[in-house]
């Protein structure tokens, strides 16, 4: 022993417990402190002495390529911890990090000054525990501790730095420039490992930041959260910015309240209302070990005491237990985290590692600690000897966790030490393995797993037994972590294997649920029927293609949900339920939308009888009139009717979605309600019309549904395209209200106002696209029209199309009277003689002009594709037109002829006459044998059945035209399904095929 020795110090040590990789490597160690023995006579004094002290710093240095480069950075460093006892270094160390803040002198320091003495103290602190840690002159337990210490050190001095600065500046009142912490409210917690003195080599420091506003040493109020906020942000600079002399610690602050939508700094008050309504399971767990590091630690103190209530409760009730139940699912699947192993394993959150033993602990201190004060310490070790005191363990499992925890950490030590790296994973190649086996003393890899494994498979024991009975709530599909704001790479891993594209993503989504973001989520009961059901839901989007986009909308639906307990609970215990969620959110972004933006929608879901029953336009009336009564305002009537409407057309979806109805039903069923609620604003906008101008003498009004609203064809996308009549008494000059109108005036401005009825975009969503077109004279023509310039310009001046378009008219709300008239008039249009060349070759130009100008866009494009929906419907209105002008349609006394024209139910819709409609595929059914024959008859409804299913599903499930490189994969299948394909590429050969046939019976009949 030299002079310059001190007794514990690293020169007098007695034995090397580790030993260098090899010979050459601690000759390359020696030859790059040769240099420094010249300057530091404690280096030389070690090199020169063939012992102990020269074979264990030889071979630290070899095995550390972190400590090598830190030894010859501050040499200096190095020769303090080889000649003075380890507690007298950081003594020192740590004070000098505290008084860094302020100058020998005692002005404050600058910034600059402040993080240099900062990182030369860490620097100084690492490479000293590292010596003694690997020399076993310090334990483990004393190196977490003396690094937990410097951590508040450097901290109390940046924020007292910071205060100071704030002081000086103007923009703080200090109590106390000299002290500036106390008094400040200023309170900053260490959490986790920080919290419980038991930090890691390598160690992130867990802060959270509040401040009592009521403190008042902000200067202007209205600034207080910005100039903390401001403040925590150059902390986070001072703390982890690398330099020239490197950083302190990398600074986490993701554990303060919902850390995704709140400033760094978080006032005092908010922060006990947010952990009374909101605060999470994992966030209990947390807050065990949180402890005033820095600031106001008298204020940091009583915050914590006001938060014992949520974090310790007092009643063991069922709740609480559920609670623990909960964490316990969040944090590990015990039984799906694979083997324990050597190579590759997580010391930290594999089987049997840290987290086992910490968690071991936290849940007994959840589950005790409201009526046991003493099981509310922080470190996990005293914790172990508190619970086997209080009999909640037996001394021997306590003394095997303790055992483990602390070997455990000294495995996890060593493989930070290496290169300073913030891991917790065994290296996986064997050459790097040994370098931890020797770290540890061992003499190979073969002893170091022995013992790894061995103690690994203690812990894991031990925490079996204490979830013995807990089994089935881990189920097997590995690791479900969401707690905090870390990615588990075993969660992102069972994500990845359950079919996400994106773990990460939807670990962050998931994440957002526990915080309670969403007002659907913010009850605690929400909060834990959500977790129950997580790892099924998680299994089932995963099931699905691209389950990535079906969760990320179900999350959308989840979000806009006013309330999420009945939802999660029906879900829950209700496979079918559950199922059809995940497909509306994987095959029909256009519903997943919907219940995105008006969750109400889905309350039709709750009905057990909704599959069963069919949506008849008696059942839709029903509903319809039930929602609407007791509105009389105007502005209440219009937004009920887009509230029920969107419900019904949801749900009229969902039945298609799933096969409960075929897609002409819902074809019909939207046309129905398309009916009722044109019907309901026109009367709603008759009664306003006539409270501002009266009525007009002898006025009537009918709407007729042209399109596919008339021919009972509307898909969940479509626009409806209406006509409005009208008549009135020969000689009414005007309206006798309070502000007359004369009949033409009066009746624009009544259809202007039901075209704004329908379409304006309101708080409730818009009911219908309108559209006028088809009126007579088009976009030329004035909005309404009587019913004397209607029949004038029908029987004179309309062209063919006009008159093909007519077969599809159909009165859908209006004066019975005015309707009758309307239908009486069509019959007679249609029913006069015509020039069958005229008509093909009116009908073949028409088709032309239209492939010209909108040529289709692919074979998808199932309406204007040849033979697609045009040619078909173009094809029904030549036989319909042909067959009226010889008169051979049936009368329409004929009632099931009659109803089947206009593609109803008899029983529920007014009798039809031949002008009333006449559906695309009635017609065929009708006069396609007689004409076309059977066969070919048979051929243009499959073409059509095939281009409507697929149209109904495409416009239910999309908005805009269906692109398969970009549709949902559920989609695809759904289209497949309804397309009777054995896959979409059969699907899509079949639909060239069709498209091929109909065109050429398209040819054949236009001659």
């Amino acid at each position: 022993m030299t002079e310059t020795t001190q007794p514990g110090s690293l020169a007098a040590l007695a034995e090397c417990p580790i030993r260098a990789p090899s010979a050459t490597a601690a000759k390359s160690a020696a030859a790059d402190l040769k240099p420094l023995a010249g300057e530091y006579p404690e280096i030389a004094a070690v090199l020169g002495a063939d012992g102990p002290a020269r074979e264990f710093v030889l071979a630290a240095l070899a095995l550390s390529p972190f400590l090598r480069e830190t030894a010859m950075a501050d040499p200096a460093a190095l020769a303090l911890a080889l000649s003075r006892p380890c507690a007298d270094i950081l003594a020192d160390t740590v004070a000098a990090a505290r008084g860094a803040w302020r100058t020998a002198e005692g002005g404050l320091a600058s910034e600059a000054e402040l993080m240099r003495t900062l990182r030369q103290a860490k620097r100084r602190a690492s490479l000293t525990l590292a010596l003694n840690d690997l020399a076993r002159l310090t334990s483990g337990r004393e190196t977490t501790a003396a690094l937990s210490d410097l951590a508040d050190a450097a901290l109390g001095a940046a924020f007292d730095h910071l205060l100071r600065a704030g002081h000086d500046a103007g923009k703080l009142k200090l109590a106390d420039p000299e002290a500036p912490g106390e008094g400040s409210g200023l309170i900053v917690l260490g959490m986790g490992k920080h919290g419980a003195r038991e930090l890691n080599y390598s160690s992130d420091i867990d802060i959270v930041v509040f401040f009592d506003p009521e403190a008042g040493v902000v200067t202007d109020r209205d600034e207080v959260t910005d100039v903390f906020a401001r403040m925590v942000r150059r902390l986070v600079r001072i703390m982890q910015e690398r330099t020239g002399d490197g950083y302190v610690f990398r600074t986490d602050l993701r554990l303060r309240p919902d850390p995704g939508s709140t400033p760094l700094a978080f006032p005092v008050e908010a922060a006990l209302n947010y952990y009374e309504s909101r605060g999470q399971n994992w966030e209990r767990a947390a807050f065990i070990k949180a402890r005033p590091v820095a600031g106001d630690l008298l204020a940091g103190e009583r915050f914590l005491k006001d938060l014992v209530p949520f974090v310790f409760r007092k009643y063991l009730d069922f709740a609480a237990i559920a609670d623990i139940h909960s964490i316990k699912r969040q944090i590990h699947a015990h039984r799906g985290f694979g083997d324990i192993a050597v190579k590759g394993h997580n010391v930290k959150l594999g089987r049997g590692g840290i987290r086992e033993i910490e968690f071991f602990v936290q849940t007994q201190q959840l589950i005790g600690g409201g009526r046991l004060p003493r099981l509310r310490l922080r470190r996990t070790d005293e914790m172990l000897v508190a619970l086997a005191r209080a009999r909640w363990i037996d001394p021997a499992t306590a003394r095997t966790l303790a055992e483990s925890y602390w070997y455990l950490r000294d495995v996890e030590h060593r493989i930070q030490m290496v290169r300073d790296e913030q891991t917790h994973t065994l290296p996986e190649t064997e050459s790097e393995l040994a370098r931890i086996a020797l770290m540890m003393g061992e003499p190979d890899t073969k002893s170091f797993g022995a013992t790894y494994v061995r103690v690994l498979a203690g812990v894991e024991q031990c925490y079996a037994e204490l979830f013995e009975k807990e089994a089935g709530l881990s189920g097997g599909m590995g690791n479900l972590v969401f707690t905090g704001e870390d990615d588990d790479p075993g969660t992102l891993k069972t994500l990845a294997e359950l079919g996400f594209e994106r773990p990460a993503d939807i670990s962050r989504i998931i994440r957002t649920w526990h915080y309670g973001r969403y007002r659907a989520t913010q009850s605690v009961e929400a909060r834990e029927r959500l977790t129950e059901l997580t790892p099924e839901l998680l299994k089932v989007f995963g099931a699905t293609k691209r389950a990535d986009e079906a969760l990320i909308r179900f999350d959308a639906f989840i979000s806009g949900l006013p309330a999420g307990i009945q939802l999660f609970s029906l879900i829950g215990t209700n496979p079918g339920l559950l199922s059809l969620m995940v497909t509306i959110m994987a095959a029909a972004p256009r519903l997943a939308e919907t219940i995105a933006r008006k969750p109400h929608v889905f309350d039709g879901m709750l009905d057990p009888g909704l599959m069963a029953e069919l949506p008849t336009r008696d059942y839709l009336s029903e509903r319809l009139k039930a929602f609407l009564e007791g509105a009389v305002a105007y502005e209440d009537i219009l937004d009920r009717l887009r509230i029920v409407a969107l419900e019904q057309k949801f749900l009229i979806g969902v039945r298609l979605l799933t096969g409960a109805i075929s897609p002409s039903r819902a074809a019909r069923s939207f046309s129905h309600l398309a009916d009722l609620i044109i019907s309901e604003a026109l009367d709603a906008v008759r009664a306003g019309m006539e409270e501002a101008h009266g009525k007009v003498p002898g006025g009537r009004a009918a709407v007729i549904g042209m399109g596919k609203l008339g021919s009972y064809e509307l898909t969940a996308g479509s626009d409806v395209d209406i006509i409005l009549l009208y008549d009135h008494d020969p000689d009414a000059e005007e309206s006798d209200g309070p502000k007359p109108l004369d009949p033409v005036r009066y009746y624009t401005r009544m259809t202007q106002r039901l075209v704004t009825a329908l379409s304006a975009p309101t708080a409730e969503g818009v009911l219908y696209e309108v559209d006028l077109r088809l009126r007579p004279s088009g976009n030329k023509g004035p909005v309404a029209t009587s019913i004397r310039a209607f029949s004038k310009y029908q029987s004179e001046e309309a062209w063919t199309w006009e008159h093909m378009a007519l077969t599809r008219a159909r009165t859908v709300a209006g004066e019975e009277s005015l309707r009758a008239e309307a239908r009486a008039l069509i019959d007679q249009v249609l029913a006069r003689p015509r020039d069958e060349a005229k008509l093909i070759a009116d009908l073949t130009e028409m088709r032309a002009l239209i492939e010209e100008e909108k040529p289709p866009r692919d074979i998808w494009d199932v309406k204007l594709i040849p033979g697609g929906l045009i040619d078909i419907e173009f094809i029904a209105q030549y036989l319909s037109l042909k067959a009226r002008a010889a008169g051979w349609l049936p009368a329409s006394e004929d009632d099931e002829a009659a109803g089947l024209l206009a593609g109803s139910e008899p029983a529920q819709t007014p009798r039809a006459s031949q002008g009333e409609c006449t559906s695309t595929d009635a017609t065929l059914r009708i006069l396609g044998p007689a004409e076309l024959g059977e066969e070919t008859t048979e051929e243009l409804s499959r073409a059509l059945d095939l281009w409507s299913g697929h149209a109904q599903i495409v416009r239910l499930c999309t908005e805009g035209p269906f692109d398969p490189k970009q549709a949902p994969a559920g989609l695809i299948d759904l289209l497949t399904r309804t397309g009777q394909a054995p896959d979409f590429p059969s699907l899509e050969a079949d639909f060239k095929a069709t498209s091929k046939r109909a065109r050429g019976i398209f040819k054949r009949v236009t001659g």
